[in-house]
């Protein structure tokens, strides 16, 4: 077995990928709630941002793949992590005890990764899987318009929030940027990344809620 491929197996190497997917997804979000806020310049403005994206055309395929690959490999080595740690709950008693600074966050990672993976197969059933014809931001108006898409939609971006927060102070730690000086600012940095992503996609369902699709 090669050393990079024995690496990789190892617990401190699947922390690493985490680490790096984690960080490259949540790029991806960032980027993906800059590009969406444009809504926020009305329909004209939103529509423009998605027909420049589509017509980048087969760029948008390629990054597409790219982003599915990241976040499978990001799943499958979060899971088996996580049956590791099933694993060894033999010395669980004494890892709760010397555990004491862990979050919500880092309690729920689990559970709210699953609820990620379940609300982006819906998100992509009512977005990217409908006649691609119509304009963006009838697609989306169809979508959170409805009062019961709205509160789902809202509370996953809620449940992201939570799940990045502890995300970003994971990368930070994976890859030894850890300094008893700087974990205060690092920890901000990692609130601000969580609010700033969450709360750009929540703002977007309570405006298209409250102005009932009719934007400018």
């Amino acid at each position: 077995m090669s050393w990079f491929k024995q690496t990789c197996l190892s617990s401190v190497g699947k922390k690493y990928i985490m680490a790096v997917t984690g960080f490259m997804l949540g790029g991806f979000l960032l980027v993906h709630a800059a590009g969406n806020s444009s809504i926020f310049f009305g329909r004209h403005a939103f529509d423009s941002y998605a027909e420049h994206l589509h017509s980048l055309g087969f760029l948008v395929t390629i990054a597409e793949i790219g982003l599915l690959s990241i976040f499978l490999l990001h799943i499958i080595t979060g899971i088996s992590l996580y049956l590791h740690n099933l694993s060894a709950r033999n010395n669980r008693y004494a890892v709760q005890k010397s555990a004491g600074g862990r979050t919500w966050g880092s309690r729920t990672m689990p559970y709210t990764g699953l609820a990620i993976l379940a609300f982006i197969l819906l998100h992509l059933i009512n977005v990217r899987f409908v006649n691609q014809h119509q304009p963006v931001a009838d697609i989306v108006n169809a979508v959170l318009t409805k009062p019961v898409y709205s509160l789902v939609y809202g509370t996953a971006m809620l449940v992201v929030g939570l799940h990045i927060s502890h995300g970003f102070w994971s990368v930070f730690q994976s890859l030894g940027i850890n300094h008893p000086k700087y974990n205060s600012l690092l920890r901000a940095i990692s609130w601000i990344g969580c609010i700033v992503i969450a709360g750009i996609f929540l703002f977007i369902v309570l405006l298209l809620l409250f102005s009932n699709g009719q934007l400018a």
